[in-house]
């Protein structure tokens, strides 16, 4: 029962980090990602051409590859590295700007024109035209990709333990070879299958009561 206890509060203690790490990406990310996705889809291609380059880049590399280039590509090329936490957010929040970029694009560019010209004749701004017309119906369309992104972003938390971050699975690891058992690994899995089921019913409640956009 000791030893329950004791893995119990190392892989609390990880749940601390890979919930900063996950409400950290997604605070800088959502909003980073929306102006990515109205600058890919920008008439200049000086703004264009470089955007739709990053989101190839960092969409078509590994996030693990990303991880160590920001956490321990400096110290390697014998520049004084950055703080590894710090390594980690720029990275998690980099990719998934770049992911949420394309969501946002295809709920945008789903969106018939009509609206936008219903809206013009109504005498609204362009900008009034995307947050009272365009904003809402898209949130209502992207739900289901974007909650995909966030229970694929709560299990690429434990990736963060490739440069030396204390999550949950790092903790759990730990345990393993302290106390040289086995179950800690699976119990870590436990963590994340509660963190998942706690996202799915938040999406499945905001789907519901987004259903009046039809």
């Amino acid at each position: 029962m000791q030893l329950f206890i004791k893995v119990t509060m190392s892989l609390l203690e990880g749940l601390g980090t890979t919930l900063k790490i996950f409400s950290l990406t997604l605070l800088m990310a959502l909003p980073l990602g929306l102006l990515i996705s109205l600058g890919a889809m920008s008439k200049f291609k000086i703004i264009k051409i470089p955007l739709k380059m990053l989101i190839w880049v960092i969409r078509g590399t590994p996030l693990m590859l990303q991880l160590i280039i920001f956490g321990l590509g400096p110290g390697l090329m014998g520049i004084m590295g950055m703080d590894m936490f710090l390594a980690v957010i720029i990275a998690f929040v980099l990719n998934y700007a770049c992911y949420f970029a394309e969501i946002f694009r295809g709920g945008i560019e789903s969106i018939p024109k009509g609206q936008y010209e219903a809206g013009t004749v109504l005498g609204y701004t362009k900008m009034q035209i995307f947050i009272r017309i365009i904003l809402p119906q898209v949130i209502k369309r992207i739900i289901p990709p974007m909650g995909n992104e966030f229970l694929t972003l709560i299990k690429d938390t434990s990736l963060a333990n490739t440069i030396m971050i204390y999550e949950i699975t790092w903790n759990a690891k730990r345990m393993m070879n302290s106390e040289h058992i086995l179950w800690p690994l699976f119990y870590s899995g436990l963590f994340y299958l509660i963190l998942c089921g706690i996202v799915t019913v938040i999406f499945n409640y905001i789907e519901k009561k987004l259903d009046y956009y039809q």
